[in-house]
């Protein structure tokens, strides 16, 4: 064992390894296509940039009294990059991505990789592979936008993190933010007492009645959330809840215009998240095996992940550029049964309304944080919990509004694709870039042999919005 610093992993970061499956593994994919990237330029960039993060250098160790970061006493780049020189075709590097994306990270080192194309149509093909206890999407994308500066001719100016321990600090945060708000709480309460007790017409039971009753409503209320987050009704058994393989495929669409989707958001009163999940209700709708006149009973949810950054205390805020996992998740029904494309955009609506306003996402955050204190005989009923409640995750990222440049070169494309925990085994991914949007698609090859059809669906349910058909293209008018 080595004796190089080592320190506990924060709850919400060991909770992916505890809760990893040998058929699901805990692992984020994400693609670049780069103008020009070639392999030395590539090297050279993640020496100077992508290790000034020293956990990059860490890797994650099981021993007692749960996961320790340690260093990798004979880290060596050359393990995390692999240089491909094929001349892939669009329709090879989608085969090609599909089996890098099955194979396993090594666990007695830093457990990410790159993968990177040159050569490949269309430009070179860049591949990150990362274990999801190092970072959340959002962290990654953080990362990616400090070191890919929107011209060619400017360097990142402010990059890298120390790994320091964090544990005590956050364990320590998290129970004064505990306190205060059991205090402010009471406080409040008090506050509104003593003011009605200035009311002659309120007698002293009244008020200490109304005391004790604003005193608890914030206590009822998250028994409430937590109620209804437990008794949420499972998913219907269907075509897309069958036992995993732990074979994926992925897939990619076409980048298409933004202002699309902003277009239909407009039109609608919607948001784009709306239009997004609407899309893939659409295309999951046709892949249940679930017969039309009994879809009006059948219950499936997407699993989405909400960004609770801006909600924990300034204290347990990470520092800008951090990596980490600070994300709950909605569980939003999808309105399979919806008979017309509008029906179903509307019920979403109103569903991520809801759940907006919910403590739902900071409820799963502390419940998946607790998995790696929970014995191991125990974490499957505590991970059914979650997972017996989706079919599918669902997950979207918005990117840079304009292009940026890895190393000098130009990002053509971004694309990434999610894990999926427990025995959830399709997962799409949108994310927006310079003005356009793609959808990714991964599954198991029990749930969809092909995903493309997926893909084509998501898009075909778009063109269905006011607002979302594809512009002709003017004609081109013959020479004079």
């Amino acid at each position: 064992m080595s004796h190089e610093p080592s320190h506990l992993l924060l709850p919400a970061d060991s909770a992916w390894l505890a809760l990893e499956r040998p058929e699901n593994p805990m692992t984020i994919t994400v693609m670049l296509r780069v103008d020009g990237l070639t392999a030395p330029r590539f090297r050279e960039f993640l020496k100077v940039y992508w290790l000034a993060w020293e956990r990059f250098r860490f890797m994650p160790v099981q021993r007692s009294p749960g996961w320790w970061w340690q260093p990798d006493p004979v880290f060596d780049l050359k393990h995390h990059l692999d240089v491909v020189l094929d001349r892939f075709s669009p329709e090879d590097l989608q085969d090609w991505v599909s089996a890098r994306l099955n194979q396993p990270l090594a666990h007695y080192r830093p457990r990410w990789k790159f993968w990177l194309a040159p050569n490949a149509e269309g430009g070179a093909a860049l591949l990150l592979r990362m274990h999801h206890c190092y970072a959340d999407g959002l962290s990654l994308l953080g990362i990616f936008d400090r070191l890919c500066p929107p011209s060619p001719q400017q360097h990142p100016a402010i990059y890298g993190a120390a790994e320091a321990p964090e544990l005590s600090r956050w364990t320590n945060a998290a129970k004064t933010w505990l306190e205060q708000l059991m205090a402010s709480d009471l406080q409040s309460a008090g506050t509104v007492a003593a003011a009605e007790s200035e009311a002659p017409e309120t007698s002293g039971s009244q008020q200490a009645g109304r005391w004790l009753d604003r005193a608890a409503h914030k206590g009822l209320k998250l028994v409430h959330e937590l109620s209804e987050f437990l008794i949420e009704p499972e998913d219907t058994p269907s075509d897309l809840k069958r036992p995993l393989l732990g074979r994926r495929q992925c897939r990619w669409s076409e980048p298409v215009a933004l202002s699309r989707f902003r277009a239909v958001a407009r039109a609608t009163n919607v948001t784009i998240n709306d239009v997004l999940l609407s899309c893939v209700a659409a295309a999951v709708r046709t892949r249940l095996g679930i017969e039309d006149e009994a879809l009006a009973d059948t219950v499936l949810h997407a699993a989405v992940p909400v960004d609770i950054r801006a909600r924990l205390p300034e204290d347990l805020q990470p520092e800008p550029g951090a990596l980490g996992n600070y994300f709950g998740t909605v569980f939003v029904p999808l309105p399979v049964d919806g008979e017309s494309p509008l029906e179903r955009l509307y019920r979403i609506k109103h569903e991520t309304r809801r759940l907006k306003k919910s403590w739902q996402p900071g409820l799963a955050w502390g419940l998946a944080a607790s998995a790696s204190a929970i014995p191991e005989p125990w974490r499957a009923p505590v991970a059914d919990v979650f997972y017996r409640k989706a079919s599918t995750v669902v997950s979207n990222v918005p990117g840079t509004p304009e292009a940026r440049y890895l190393a000098g070169c130009r990002i053509s494309e971004q694309m990434f694709w999610v894990p999926q925990a427990g025995d959830i085994g399709l997962g799409v991914s949108i994310v927006s870039y310079a003005g356009q949007v793609q959808f990714g698609v991964v599954a198991d090859e029990a749930i969809l042999l092909d995903p493309s059809g997926f893909l084509t669906d998501c898009l075909r349910e778009l063109e269905q919005f006011p607002g979302g058909e594809v512009s002709p293209r003017p004609e081109q008018k013959s020479p004079a």
